[in-house]
């Protein structure tokens, strides 16, 4: 950053701006302040002003006086604005905040640490002090402001989360207000409010209760120093009181703490004088701080002469891998959701650098998580709204990719009009056969194996036929077979109205079939619909999650079978039908551990759409394939350890063939 002599202006106007002014006003051409909530006045011996105004002054420089964190949202919200002028941003460590950083899957250029090198420090010292936020604990957001727009959102206040932001810093900049005292800032400033200021508060700390899981590997870190005989403490900057902070410690298994030292507790901050009770309680004891923020946690720890360990946030860990092709794309408060999940859930340990630098999977069950469950919540959200705009009394959630739709889609749906409805193909075609022309459609599909064994998958007949009589037997069979189906669609009571159809990736030919005896019309509601040209000429109606156009555009066709592999039904595939009605199965071919494999990673997508629902209101769900895609796309990116992973077996019995997992990645 070459700014001896260029028109500077400080983004920011906090203590830290007031430091910044005093150690480098002589040297630096400041000409004014910024700030996201003040356009106006002076601070500092400085004129405040707006960003417009900044350029038109002729501002060459801005800096952004802030932690690493803020300092990224900050730089998002004045990136387009400054690029299309001409002026730099950097924060105050001199990194440039618009360089665009390349995605990377493995650390590197990034101080790394072990659990050994903090047991070691722990070992040495008398004292153990632990940040609490990012550091003890993750939130499932990606930024903890996010949490104001539900605030807003329950209370009916649009405006309420701007001024939430804008009531914290000003009541911050010289001590550490309380929740209570942030929201009574709010409600002198903002008419129309019912809530009071304690019921506002109330509000934020609940929601927020909801969000906080505790970090992996920390718990046993607090337990190692207890064990051994140190002193455990809390240094937090927050505007929760003891009281609360105690509650959430006890949420996240972590109310093992000595003695608690809260910022608004005590008025003033760690990067104010927080370290300083610290010190005066524990005079002629070494003490250990161990946190996130570089400043607050590291710098301002050191000069009251406490030993520190710096440990990475998930954000910061996120950021050094250049937002891993997943940060940039998410914009409204469900993308972030999504985004936290991820990272509350891949970077819940802060010791990443364990096994080396790459990025990895170790269990199956975060490749149902963080790999499928966005793409899974999103199809599942589209299906639903397509259903309500296409009036449909229901929809079939087809074996066996339906199998782990239909709890999701029941999950998501309050009509519970999500029937989960045996068939395949196979099944499908041997009772919905009507003719020569429907024999020679599914004839033209090439099977890989002999006719006999053809005759025997795909219509169900075991026995010697001549040429000239193998048409008539298979109508004859298929007279059978769809009697029974009938039975078995009977006992599903399903509506008499038109029924959504849902298949995952598909031309549409089970659909054709059914829709051949089935006396409820049919509308097929497919995650991606293969060859659309081929069922064209077909009179059967789909609508498909990818479009034609966004499949060709998107790296979705690549990465399809991950989620198709997942949504498999534990039983095997339906042929037939008996008398009763009851499924005849094909014979299991999935190994058991392919089985368990597969249930894992099911768990995994299940616990995604229960995060997400928890702390997505419906107004607020919103679809982002791109943002899907990013994720999904990380199968092939990150390390996978997985054995049973790379074990699994993709198979297809309609047309005879079985592909390993690895072989398609």
């Amino acid at each position: 950053m070459n700014s001896t002599n260029k028109k500077i202006a400080l983004y920011g106007l906090g203590t830290e701006t007031e430091r910044f002014i005093q150690s480098n006003a002589n040297e630096l051409n400041i000409v004014g302040l910024l700030d996201g909530y003040e356009e106006s006045g002076e601070q500092f011996g400085y004129p405040i002003f707006s960003l417009q105004q900044a350029i038109e002054a002729g501002v060459e420089i801005i800096v952004v006086v802030a932690r690493p964190g803020s300092c990224k949202v900050i730089a998002k919200r004045i990136k387009d604005a400054c690029i299309a002028n001409g002026v730099e941003v950097y924060d105050v460590r001199g990194n440039n905040l618009l360089e665009k950083k390349q995605a990377s899957y493995e650390f590197s250029n990034i101080a790394t640490y072990t659990k050994d090198d903090l047991i070691k420090k722990i070992d040495e010292s008398d004292v153990i002090s632990f940040d609490f936020f990012d550091t003890l604990i993750n939130r499932k957001i990606s930024d903890y402001t996010d949490i104001f727009d539900l605030v807003a959102k329950q209370v009916d206040v649009k405006e309420l989360s701007h001024i939430r932001i804008a009531a914290e810093k000003e009541l911050s900049r010289n001590s550490s207000p309380t929740l209570l005292d942030i929201y009574t800032w709010v409600k002198e400033k903002l008419t129309g409010i019912k809530e009071s200021a304690e019921e506002l508060a109330s509000i934020e700390f609940q929601i927020d209760s909801k969000m906080v899981v505790p970090r992996d590997d920390m718990t046993a870190i607090i337990s190692y120093a207890k064990k051994h005989g140190k002193k455990v403490i809390l240094t937090s900057d927050t505007y929760y009181t003891k009281e609360q902070i105690e509650e959430l410690l006890a949420k996240c298994g972590l109310d093992i703490f000595d003695e608690l030292f809260v910022s608004c507790e005590y008025g003033t901050f760690k990067t104010q004088k927080l370290f300083s009770y610290v010190i005066e309680a524990n005079r002629e004891k070494k003490v250990l701080h161990i946190g996130n923020d570089e400043l607050a946690d590291i710098e301002k720890a050191k000069e009251y002469g406490i030993e520190t360990f710096h440990i990475y946030g998930n954000n910061s860990l996120l950021d050094a891998l250049g937002g891993m092709g997943v940060e940039s794309i998410a914009e409204s408060y469900s993308d972030k959701a999504k985004l936290g999940l991820f990272l509350s859930r891949k970077f819940s340990s802060p010791f990443q650098f364990e096994n080396g630098a790459k990025i990895e999977i170790n269990d199956c069950f975060d490749i149902g998580y963080y790999i499928c469950g966005p793409m899974i919540v999103d199809f599942t959200q589209w299906m639903i709204a397509k259903k309500q705009e296409l009036g449909l009394d229901g929809i079939l959630l087809c074996a066996r990719d339906g199998y782990l739709l239909e709890k999701i889609y029941n999950r998501f749906c309050e009509d519970k009009d999500g029937f989960y409805f045996l068939t395949s193909r196979i099944s499908a075609i041997r009772a919905g056969i009507m003719d020569e022309n429907d024999i020679k459609y599914v004839d033209s599909m090439k099977f890989f194996g002999t006719e006999k064994e053809s005759m025997l998958v795909r219509f169900g007949i075991d026995e010697d036929v001549a040429a000239e009589e193998r048409n008539v037997l298979i109508l004859e069979k298929a007279k059978d077979k769809r009697r029974n189906y009938i039975k078995y669609i009977d006992s599903l009571k399903l509506p008499d109205g038109k029924l959504g159809v849902f298949d995952f990736v598909a031309k549409g030919t089970t659909q054709l079939f059914l829709q051949k005896f089935m006396r409820q019309p049919l509308k097929g509601l497919y995650f991606l619909q293969l060859e659309p040209e081929f069922m064209a000429d077909k009179g059967i109606e789909i609508e498909s999650f990818y479009t034609e156009e966004e499949r060709d555009k998107s790296v979705i066709f690549d990465n399809y079978y991950i989620l198709e592999t997942i949504l498999t039904s534990p039983m095997p595939s339906v042929d037939e039908f008996d008398e009763a009605g009851q499924p005849v199965y094909a014979k299991e071919t999935r190994s058991d551990e392919n089985l368990e494999c597969v249930s894992r990673m099911q768990q995994g997508i299940m616990q995604y759409v229960d995060d997400y629902l928890e702390i997505v209101p419906v107004s607020m769900r919103q679809q982002n394939k791109k943002l899907d895609e990013a994720f999904l796309t990380l199968i092939g990116k990150l390390e996978i350890n997985d054995q049973s992973f790379k074990n699994l077996v993709v198979e297809d019995p309609f047309f005879g063939r079985m592909t390993n997992i690895v072989d398609v990645m």
